[in-house]
Order: C-alpha cells, then structure tokens, then sequence
C-alpha cells in the first residue's frame, strides 16, 4: 500500500519534540530552519493528506526569528479548527456559516503558545467533531499516511495525519468521545485524553452539563507528551488535581490492570481481542497483575452517551444564528449533525435521565479503581475502515451504525472525566497501527506515562520514518 510521509535529511530530521527541543538548545538547527523545513513538509504531504484547514505561515517565520520563550520555544505545530487563533478564523469543520478571525487566542491557545510552540496553522476536524472520520462534502477527506484509502480517525484527523507523517512532531488535539486517542490508534501515535479540567479550555466547552471534552496533543513519543503536560502544568495548574510533574521513566510500581475487549454495548473483532492479549502479556511479562475483568459500562451508557451528543448538536443547530449571524445555514449542516439534532428532539423527555446517569459514571468509575489500577483494551473495536465508510452523506442511521460499531470504548472515559492513553502497541494483518488503551483513575496520568515509557521500552513504537 502507498505510504505518505515528509521524513527526511532537513532541520526536522526524524526528532521527536524533545528531541528537537535539545537540537536546538545545542545549535545544531535554528527556529528558521526548523518551520522551514515544517512549512516545506506540510506542502509536501497536504495535498495527499487533506488534513490542514487554515495556515499561518508568515507569523510562524516571524516568531521563529523572535521566539516568545517556553520550554517548546521553536518546536512547529497545528492547533485543530475549533480552538481560537487570533488573526484566524474557527470553522469547526462546517461550511454552515462565514467565520471571522479570532480578535485573541482562547484560553487553549494561550496556554498551549506559553509552552514555546509555533504554530503554523490550524487542522480540519469533521463537523463540530462528531464524526469518527474527517469526511467533507466539498473539501473531501482526511486520509491515512500509513493508507491514504483509509480514514485517519475522528475529530482530530488533521492533527494526526500530519504528525505521522512526519511534518511537525507534535499537534493540538482534543476529545470529546475519542478524538485524541482514536486518530492517534489509527495513525501509530501516542494520545493521551487527559483528566477532566486538567487543561485550560475555551469558554464553549466549560459550560457543558457533563464536560466530555478534553483537550491535549498527539505525539510520536511518550516522552513528547509527558513533556507537553508538564509544561503547561508550569502554565495552568488545577489546584483540584494532584499535579503531574515531570515523568520521564517508568514506574517501580507493580500494577493490578483489568483487561476487558467489550466496551459499551459491543465487543471488539477478532483481530482487535489478539492484539489486546498480546498486549497483556507484555504486561504480565513485566510483572504486572493482569486479570479479564467485566468492563463498569451499563446497559444504559451508549444510549446515553448518544442522546447527550445529539443534545449538543441540538444546541449547536439551534443556537447557530444567534452565534454566527445571517450567515449561518443549517442547510449547508452535514447529516449526521442533522440527525443528531432530530435525535434531541424526538427524545428531549429522556435527557434529564440520561444527563444524571453520565453524571454517576465519574462514581462508577472512582470505586472501580479502588480495586484496578490500570484498564487496558483496544482503542477501536476494529481496524481502519476505508475512506468513505463514515461518510455522513448515505444519511444518520447507517453512520450512526457504522460508528457505534467501532467507537466501543473510548467514550466512557469522557463521560467518567478520567484519563486514558492510546498506544501504538499493535498491528493489523496488513500493517496498518492498531491502537491499545490504557485507563486509569482520576487525576492519575502520571501511572499512566510510567507504564507507557515501560510498555514503549517493551514493544518500539512504528514510525513512517523507518518505513
């Protein structure tokens, strides 16, 4: 199968955040050349790719040559189209409206600039981010480096398909039902969905009834996202959380892990369920306690977590006028958006209830821990669908299907608030990455990072660079 990556002999090189982080510091590459070589990259593997949505490439030669401080001072990267960018506009993956440049960065993009990194751009998303694939009517899909006939996952596509394939090392993501971790399965790149408030967010997403979404980055290297929330722990600090710190090696700490491969209503295919196994036995391996154990989900949750969606789309078509102006047009909404919002409306007497059982997951969860330190299961119950199989075009009902039937597991974490990472741990048949997720109780990404560092050390990470 064809492969798209930008990899090669420049300023980039095959570095890691850190990694370039530390080539700077040594004088071996400068800021200029480094979002040279990131500006050269992006062009290159785009227009295969699909996956960047505005660019800002003058400003980003300009701060190289006058860089703002942070640890990340330098470094290039992509914030997704549904954070504030001053001077950019927020499109949210929609032609449903004509969107203005942002007068100032959010909150988000204020935080994530304090780190030191330069962004070239902005990322397409699917639609308001519901979507498991990124698949426009009029500007086409995102595509797969590793397989450009396959999706590159949810929301956060762009992000992802860019840092695979080598143009920048590290990219904004965020994640409402999967959105980090699901591009980062699919992609062979680490994503950590971090604790519920443990980032700064802009105001939309704080004032949800149950705040799902979470904002972090993808990276090629646990290292790289250890790094990423150590720093902006320097810049924003939930005093609520116990801090993260800076993690840079395993952990000594034996674990008990809960292995499950059926997440909420479904069970994973056959592939899915070997590589979870064989995931399980690197951990027993290395002397952790590894045990099948029934996943907390109830029966409820999948109607739940969908209703909630489709409130939010609700919201969203409803409130689209009073946001946007006279050039919001729920006509040119995609129809899943759509369907969602007919989904709200046909079962609004249902959303109360389902709000408060969302709400109980995060309790759920907190007395599940007590006994389990860690959960491991598949990311996706199945391997990279083909472009086109999420389209929303063929109508909601087949999407919705498609969807429930490979986004299985990762919504449970946005509804409990807590953290989960995905890994690139495993393989297809056919080579293609194949993500495995590690959960953990609230507040714990630091167990996390240790165990990721521990299982990366185990089983190397694939990378496009070696392709």
């Amino acid at each position: 199968m064809p492969r798209v990556h930008a990899f090669t002999d420049d300023a980039l090189g095959t570095h890691d955040a850190v990694g370039l982080v530390e080539a700077l510091h040594r004088g071996e590459v400068s800021a200029p050349e480094v979002v040279e070589a990131a500006v050269a990259r992006t062009e290159a593997v785009d227009p295969a790719l699909g996956a960047v949505a505005w660019r800002a490439y003058d400003r980003a030669r300009a701060e190289a040559r006058a860089l703002r401080g942070g640890y990340f001072a330098g470094v290039p990267s992509f914030l997704k189209d549904n954070v504030d960018v001053e001077g950019l506009p927020t499109l949210q993956g929609t032609d449903a409206y004509v969107g203005r440049p942002a007068s100032r960065d959010g909150d988000f993009a204020r935080m994530y600039h304090a780190t030191g990194l330069v962004t070239l751009g902005k990322t397409r998303l699917s639609e308001y981010g519901f979507n498991a694939a990124v698949e426009h009517p009029r500007l086409g899909p995102v595509r797969n480096p590793w397989d450009p006939d396959r999706t590159a996952g949810a929301s956060s596509a762009g992000a992802a398909a860019l840092v695979a394939a080598g143009a920048v090392p590290i990219a904004h993501a965020n994640d409402g039902g999967g959105s980090i971790r699901i591009p980062a399965a699919v992609n062979g790149l680490v994503g950590l969905k971090p604790t519920r408030g443990r980032l700064a967010q802009d105001a939309m997403l704080r004032g949800q009834p149950v705040r799902i979404v979470s904002d972090g980055v993808v990276t090629r290297s646990v290292r790289d996202t250890a790094a990423f929330l150590r720093e902006s722990e320097k810049v924003y600090r939930p005093l609520r959380l116990r801090p993260i710190g800076d993690i840079t090696r395993p952990g000594r700490q034996r674990l008990r892990v809960a292995v499950s491969t059926s997440g909420a209503g479904r069970t994973a295919g056959p592939d899915a369920i070997e590589a979870t196994w064989r995931t399980a036995r690197v951990l027993e391996d290395l002397a952790h306690h590894v045990e099948e154990v029934a996943a907390p989900v109830p029966d409820t949750f999948p109607d739940d977590f969908l209703l909630y969606w489709s409130v939010l789309a609700g919201a969203l078509v409803a409130g689209g006028r009073r946001n946007h102006g006279r050039t919001f047009d729920k006509e040119r909404l995609d129809p899943l958006t759509l369907g969602l919002a007919r989904h709200a409306r046909r079962n609004a007497h249902r959303v109360p209830g389902a709000i408060a059982r969302l709400r109980r997951t995060t309790a759920i969860s907190a007395q599940f821990h007590q006994r389990w330190d860690v959960t491991l299961c598949p990311t996706l119950a199945t391997a990279t669908p083909p472009v086109g199989h999420l389209s929303p075009e063929p109508g909601f009902d087949q999407v919705m299907e498609r969807l429930l039937e490979w986004v299985v597991f990762t919504p449970w974490h946005n509804a409990s608030g807590d953290p989960a990472v995905s890994l690139p741990l495993a393989t297809t048949p056919d080579g293609l990455p194949l993500g495995m997720m590690l959960g953990a109780g609230s507040g714990r990404e630091a167990l996390l990072l240790e165990l990721a560092y521990e299982l990366e050390q185990a089983v190397p990470f694939p990378t496009l660079a070696r392709r």
